[in-house]
């Protein structure tokens, strides 16, 4: 573990601040879940739950068949990082965190696909390379009870390729059959 140097005492309710040094950095907001753990030493490890990370195997499993029956690159992710992708580079999306463009159109609940109206590409990560702004993308948030947990992308392969409306209704689909798998 690594020490912050921060101290905070517990209320009479029980309850700690978590400062918001560390809210920021770790992408926690205000009523986020968080998994609580304890180590064999007496630590308590406060963990970002991520309800689509418990199936990230599956999530795996569905990226492949996205991407095998579409011919592009299939990603989900949840709130804060890509869980799964096929099709394309793991070392450039797989874990790393989403970007701030992705991340505001899960807050919006809204899809998102480029080449529409002379739309580009939004990064994926943060670290995204800028070049793959050209390459067309359809993005659809993973909606369970109300709230985003996360989204299902499809990114082509080829700069000039073009998502067609079978695309984002494939990719519509599998956001909504992987928010009934959270259901469950």
């Amino acid at each position: 573990m690594k020490a912050t140097g921060v101290v905070r005492r517990i209320d009479d309710l029980g309850r700690i601040v978590i400062p918001k040094e560390i809210r920021k950095t770790l992408r926690i907001k205000e009523g986020d879940p968080l998994e609580i753990f304890t180590d064999r030493e007496g630590g308590i490890i406060l963990k970002k739950y991520s309800p689509i990370g418990e199936l990230s195997e599956f999530a795996t499993e569905y990226a492949e068949t996205l991407a095998k029956t579409t011919g592009h690159i299939a990603c989900i992710t949840d709130k804060d990082t890509v869980i799964a992708i096929s099709g394309g580079s793991k070392k450039d999306y797989l874990e790393k965190s989403v970007s701030k463009q992705l991340e505001q159109i899960m807050d919006d609940k809204e899809n998102y696909a480029s080449k529409d109206n002379n739309n580009t590409a939004i990064p994926i990560t943060d670290n995204e390379n800028t070049d793959k702004s050209k390459n067309a993308q359809v993005v659809y948030p993973i909606i369970v009870d109300g709230e985003s947990i996360g989204s299902v992308i499809l990114l082509s392969k080829e700069p000039n390729g073009q998502m067609t409306e079978v695309e984002q209704k494939v990719v519509q689909s599998a956001a909504s059959f992987l928010s009934t798998q959270m259901e469950i």
